[in-house]
């Protein structure tokens, strides 16, 4: 019996000191709350543990998304990682659609906006910040930088800028798009240069072998830092739960917030317990919970972090050793799917458009309502996948269908826990995509 302990604690003892150190977080954040008050520099002290396991995880996100995607797609024929691209677009596609329209059913039915008080009074036309055209563009233009240094750490953004009164209308303003670099990763752009670099390497033959072993190797090193990073984790989730405790100012105001986020966690609660499970039982033919159990450690750091980006590496892990995933179609579906498959962002997104719709008596009509299904999918597929970048581009979101964007405020209280429930049901996504992809590439996979 002992040994069998011994050996269970062994193999799980990631998963084990996780739970307690999100245990230990939520305890030492009450204990500091009740015996101590922290100014806000004392705050970013406390914090600082944290904050270093965060930066831990963001800084090997580059290297090892450039690795695992040129290794996964050079192991593949052109014609093989086109199709096993085009599987996992689809799946994407098919995923996001039935969470956004699955968030929408749920607000039409509980209507968490109408618990809420009015805000009528509050009532502002939306600023032409942004349209639904130039989300698009940009998100094209992203997909092509024009500098990869440049991509690693800004990408392109337009703003709409009144130049002057219509020369015809006196009473209608004129906009200019006027493009910037923000701040924050072009993953995207990224992305389709590995991608492009493993199909050339690919088809090389025996000259590209040699920078395929290179990527190989990197892949490698850098798998193995993840195994360090992981011993410092449980000490750095302690410190980031205890810092959200600690920040916590008014608990009251759940209660005015109590059925927007009882409408998110139960949409999301379906869709990662029966939608995602019955589409891998139907196509996989195997136990759905089973492969669930197995990215356990993967899910809960995803909670813990609130980052797709920062859980790829335990994603990765998780996939491959404990669900036998192949490396070909983990190393190309998972950082694809980190990026552009974020079911729970889109459900949470469809929720929040009906509930501050509800809350200003804002009908939504059907040009509305596609409007703001095409934006959310859109702000899924190009959004960051980093803590709270959901928050961001909701009031891009907001302003398309035409609602008030001050009442984003409001969310960003209880945004901090309803971004770690939909971050973890955006890598299960992920992972249940790259176990249906490879189920439905056999063919392919069994030419190489």
């Amino acid at each position: 019996m002992a040994v069998r302990l011994s050996g269970f604690m062994k193999k799980h003892w990631l998963f084990l000191s996780t739970m307690l150190s999100v245990s230990l977080g939520v305890g030492l954040g009450v204990l500091m709350r009740g015996w101590s008050s922290l100014s806000t520099i004392n705050r970013l002290y406390f914090g600082y543990p944290g904050n270093l396991l965060m930066q831990l995880l963001k800084m090997i996100t580059l290297p090892l998304i450039c690795s695992s995607m040129i290794t996964g797609v050079a192991a593949m024929d052109s014609g093989s990682s086109g199709k096993i691209g085009l599987r996992t677009i689809a799946y994407t596609l098919s995923t996001t659609i039935t969470a956004i329209i699955l968030g929408m059913i749920l607000a039409t039915v509980i209507k968490p906006g109408t618990s809420s008080h009015s805000t009528e009074d509050q009532w502002t036309e939306a600023p032409q910040s942004a349209a639904t055209v130039d989300t698009m563009l940009d998100l094209i233009r992203n997909l092509i930088p024009e500098n990869l240094v440049q991509a690693c750490f800004q990408q392109y953004k337009s703003t709409r800028v009144p130049v002057r009164p219509s020369a015809t209308n006196a009473s209608q303003i004129e906009y200019k798009l006027v493009g910037s670099y923000k701040n924050g990763m072009n993953i995207l752009g990224i992305l389709t240069f590995c991608i492009l670099l493993g199909l050339a390497l690919g088809r090389m033959g025996k000259r590209g072998k040699r920078f395929v072993e290179f990527f190989s190797a990197v892949n490698e090193a850098i798998m193995r830092i993840v195994k360090i990073i992981l011993c410092y984790m449980p000490v750095g989730i302690i410190f980031l739960i205890a810092t959200k405790v600690i920040g916590i100012e008014d608990w009251n105001i759940f209660r005015t917030l109590g059925f927007f986020m009882l409408t998110v966690l139960i949409g999301l609660a379906i869709h990662s317990m029966l939608v995602l499970p019955l589409l891998y039982m139907l196509v996989v033919r195997r136990n759905p919970y089973t492969f669930i159990c197995g990215m356990t450690h993967a899910l809960l750091t995803a909670f813990t972090v609130a980052s797709s980006s920062a859980t790829l590496p335990l994603t990765l892990k998780c996939a491959e050793e404990n669900n036998g995933i192949d490396l070909r179609i983990s190393r190309f579906v998972l950082p694809i799917g980190a990026t552009i498959n974020k079911n729970g962002s889109a459900l949470f997104k469809s929720v929040t458009v009906f509930f501050i719709a509800q809350m200003n008596n804002y009908p939504l009509d059907a040009g509305k309502l596609t409007i703001a299904g095409i934006m959310t999918l859109a702000t899924c597929i190009g959004g960051a996948a980093l803590p709270s970048a959901g928050m961001v581009t909701i009031i891009i979101l907001l302003a398309a269908v035409g609602l008030p964007v001050n009442d984003v405020g409001l969310l960003i209280i209880v945004d901090w826990l309803l971004d770690r429930f939909r971050t973890t049901v955006n890598v299960l996504g992920d992972a249940i995509g790259a176990a249906i992809v490879e189920k439905l590439s056999q063919k392919e996979l069994q030419t190489r």
